[in-house]
């Protein structure tokens, strides 16, 4: 199918993906999109644990511990996002050019490997302070798409991942994409693996699944699985992978189990229920 700029085609704003220049240091957006992500996502789990309506008899962590998952979840999210996208992504260009794992700054992470380490992070985080990994995660899952969210806004001024060429009318062309219009998929990722899935777990910590460990973590799993999969449809695969098969994407494959384990966690949580009934 070809694809022109349509006649109503959004001009895509030209941001300059540095903030501001401190001397020789530049602060981009990219950075500061991780830096808020994790420092409002860390407010907004202090409000969580410090409302006892939510929790009922239900043990978590106190307020003042929570400065130490901070710390926890965010190396776990910079080394692992950084070596997902090195496994998942680009493993022959980094085999060929290993200093360049280190190159951070250059962009470059995977949300499914950031995952996985923030996991781990929770983990140690529950064994050093005695509580529940699942209470733990819950507690993470609420109010990580704050971070996915401004990351996505953070992609889209860069800009990088963009999506698929296209003649809807809000389509953009954007810089180093080539000159057909694409989707804005960022946006489109934003909206729903962030803002959207994090209104759908505010609902569910309202509704009190905080008193039930795994559930908001389950229902965070199946929600950005399945956002991440629509949203696959739009974005354009990365060049260095391109279509794996039937034209599946890597990211729709790494969010099958994602899925999976969602769907176990909620499970088990409806299982611990039964059994206190």
């Amino acid at each position: 199918m070809a694809f022109s700029v349509p006649v109503l085609a959004i001009a895509y704003p030209q941001i300059d993906p540095v903030l501001v220049n401190i001397g020789p240091l530049p602060i981009r957006w990219y950075a500061l999109a991780y830096i808020f992500g994790l420092v409002l996502g860390w407010w907004y789990a202090r409000y969580i644990v410090q409302k006892d309506s939510f929790w009922g008899a239900t043990p978590r962590p106190d307020a003042a511990s929570l400065d130490d998952l901070l710390i926890y979840v965010a190396f776990g999210v910079i080394f692992g996002g950084r070596i997902g996208y090195v496994l998942f992504y680009n493993i022959e260009f980094f085999f060929a050019n290993p200093l360049k794992i280190f190159a951070v700054w250059e962009g470059g992470m995977s949300f499914h490997g950031g995952l996985a380490g923030a996991a781990l992070a929770v983990w140690l985080f529950a064994r050093r302070y005695q509580v529940s990994a699942l209470t733990v995660s819950d507690i993470c899952c609420a109010v990580v798409p704050i971070g996915i969210g401004l990351g996505r806004i953070a992609n889209f001024i860069k800009p990088e991942l963009w999506g698929r060429p296209t003649d809807v009318a809000w389509a953009m062309v954007f810089p180093d994409a080539g000159p057909l219009a694409r989707h804005p998929s960022q946006l489109y990722e934003a909206a729903t693996e962030g803002f959207l899935l994090l209104l759908l777990l505010w609902v569910a910590v309202r509704a009190g699944w905080l008193k039930r460990p795994g559930t908001v973590s389950g229902l965070f799993a199946i929600g950005y699985g399945l956002a991440r999969i629509f949203c696959e449809f739009f974005r354009e695969p990365d060049p260095q992978l391109g279509f794996l098969f039937g034209g599946a994407t890597m990211g729709m494959l790494l969010s099958l189990p994602l899925i999976a384990v969602g769907i176990a966690l909620l499970g088990i949580a409806n299982a611990r229920l039964a059994r206190k009934s």
